[in-house]
């Protein structure tokens, strides 16, 4: 059979994404003494304790489809941003919304236009579509060019997208340059603010607020993976105009999320305090990152997410210091499908995986020198 054949280019030319290696992985490669997985910005503190009983009890109802609407969610969700529930959608995770909002809204011969270094997963359910993506260069700073982005745009334009923070990079466009941006978007230009890690950005004074600010035109993309912990749940939420939100659910698939999923969120929303420590837990990590890539003389980029950037002289560089990292037990995220090949992506882990990290990157670096 010709498989070439009944393939669309758009699908051939795909790169897929490819994950992070997991724990059972490295210890069967390796089978060092202690492993940290800080490869993909997970939540290393788990999740709230109250999550793991509301599972338990969500599975009395296994038997049946989820609630296709997740209307207890659809509506705590709402109340909590003070938005109408019919401009609210759940489904499997941001990515799956990106994918919904994709198939939805986009026609041929349109573009999208985003940074040459964010989500992975946005060019792949682009690709998946056989959308064009014009991508702009991050600024010297690692940040969103605004001028260039609204400078790029025209009369094919359907999107813009922003991972605000972004990732990998951790930066974000403060609230006078995500003005600048909406202002100067045509109507017809959608604007997909992807949230991910908005509870660690949100006590930055300088983080804009999109959902006071945003206008028709605008769909904000927020998760449960992250601060909350529920990474294996794969939950995620849209907030926009109720209008857009009506042609995305057509295409969404019917029963996502799951019914444990739906129980897992409702039950993580009402533990705030619990987000408060690991954000809390989060930003204290960071600063000791800091100050030991300072005292070592390794370049970073200041982050406002769960990771930290390293920025390293080569791809070559970036390399060989994960591989040795690797068999030393600790899993760090090379950013080359994000356009960054040169860095690494180094997630925030718990204080133990933290002194991991360090102690192993001395040693590595000190065998380095040795050689």
């Amino acid at each position: 059979m010709n498989f070439d054949s009944i393939l669309p280019d758009n699908i051939k030319r795909l790169k897929g994404y490819v994950a992070g290696k997991t724990i059972a992985e490295v210890q069967s490669l390796y089978k060092p003494k202690q492993i940290s997985k800080l490869a993909s910005n997970e939540n290393r503190m788990g999740c709230s304790e109250r999550v793991k009983q509301a599972v338990l009890d969500s599975l009395s109802e296994i038997q049946d489809y989820p609630d296709p609407v997740a209307g207890k969610l659809r509506k705590k969700i709402a109340k909590m941003n003070g938005v109408k529930e019919s401009e609210v959608l759940l489904a499997a995770g941001s990515e799956s919304l990106i994918s919904v909002i994709c198939r939805a809204f986009f026609k041929d011969g349109e573009h999208a236009i985003t940074a040459d270094a964010t989500f992975v997963g946005f060019f792949v359910q682009a690709g998946v579509r056989g959308i064009s993506v014009n991508r702009i260069p991050l600024d010297q700073n690692y940040k969103f060019d605004v001028d260039a982005i609204l400078d790029s745009v025209n009369d094919d334009t359907k999107m813009v997208y922003l991972a605000n923070p972004n990732n990998p990079t951790g930066t974000f466009l403060v609230r006078d340059e995500y003005l600048k941006l909406l202002k100067g978007l045509p109507d017809h230009v959608l604007l997909i603010n992807d949230e991910a890690y908005f509870e660690y950005a949100i006590s930055n004074p300088d983080y804009p607020d999109s959902v006071s600010q945003r206008r028709d035109n605008v769909v904000i993309l927020r998760t449960f993976s992250k601060a909350y912990g529920l990474a294996g749940f794969r939950i995620g939420y849209a907030i926009a105009h109720e209008r857009l939100i009506s042609e995305m659910s057509k295409v969404r698939l019917t029963f996502e999320p799951t019914t444990p999923a739906q129980a897992a969120a409702l039950a993580a929303l009402d533990d705030q305090e619990f987000i408060s420590r690991s954000v809390d837990s989060v930003s204290r990590g960071r600063e000791s990152l800091y100050s030991f890539f300072d005292r070592n003389s390794v370049k970073y980029v200041e982050s406002d997410s769960n990771s930290v950037l390293m920025i390293l002289e080569s791809e070559e560089e970036a390399i060989n210091f994960t591989e040795r990292m690797l068999k030393l037990g600790v899993i760090l995220r090379r950013v080359g499908a994000f356009g960054l090949p040169h860095c690494i992506r180094i997630t925030i882990g718990k204080e133990q995986e933290m002194e991991h990290f360090m102690e192993s990157f001395l040693t590595v670096f000190e065998t380095s020198e040795k050689g």
